[in-house]
């Protein structure tokens, strides 16, 4: 008898294990639609345009683009820390979460949880750089099929303050000795990736430990 119920347990037990990884990824497949498909023009476009007079309807629907990234590296995250690489999507995140019902809204469908607001974040210098920048980094760059260790562009979130043309915005180039340069203002992207020219790599500590290594930044 033994012999019959363990393989019917066993079989039961799998069973329930293959239904809540099927229930997982259905959950995960509806929450990216959400974000994919969520219209933030429609709430933000006016409101952008008062606090970032500069900007063009078509920049900033670059902007909304940029800000539907930003959703979708912390759906890809989990619940990692990540940092905020751009001041024009930190500002529309901003402006998002003062509609208060439709932000709580929108997080719980997009991503099952309520993202609070972090302040935009660069690295200190050219070549330190937070940990939870680091995580952007490399969620941002997979998420457009990017190496982050040898990028050939940047991904949108840590290129679009530059685009824009933003006084206030963070620069990023792929290239350290112009990013090094003598007032350039620019932050070396391969210091985040730890990947091409780059001599140190801050641990999650921000502080240099040496060499880059591939486990640089954290998870």
């Amino acid at each position: 008898m033994a012999g019959v119920t363990l393989p019917l347990v066993f079989a039961g037990a799998v069973a329930v294990v293959g239904g809540g990884m099927l229930w997982r990824k259905r959950i995960r497949q509806a929450r990216a639609r959400f974000l994919a498909q969520f219209d933030f023009a429609r709430l933000l476009d006016t409101r952008l345009a008062s606090r970032r007079p500069e900007l063009n309807p078509a920049q900033r629907k670059a902007v909304f683009h940029g800000l539907r990234d930003w959703f979708e590296i912390n759906q890809r995250a989990g619940r990692r820390k990540l940092s905020m690489p751009s001041q024009a999507v930190d500002d529309a995140w901003h402006e998002f979460i003062l509609f208060t019902r439709n932000y709580q809204d929108f997080c719980r469908k997009g991503l099952g949880r309520f993202l609070h607001h972090v302040p935009a974040e660069a690295m200190a210098s050219p070549t330190q750089a937070q940990a939870g920048l680091k995580r952007s980094w490399r969620h941002a760059c997979a998420h457009e099929g990017i190496d982050p260790a040898s990028p050939i562009r940047l991904p949108r979130l840590f290129a679009l303050d530059t685009t824009l043309g933003l006084a206030d915005g963070f620069s990023y180039q792929l290239d350290c000795l112009k990013a090094g340069a003598a007032g350039n203002g620019a932050y070396c992207a391969s210091h985040i990736g730890c990947g091409g020219g780059c001599s140190s790599c801050g641990s999650d500590s921000g502080s240099s430990d040496g060499g880059c290594g591939g486990g640089c930044g954290g998870d």
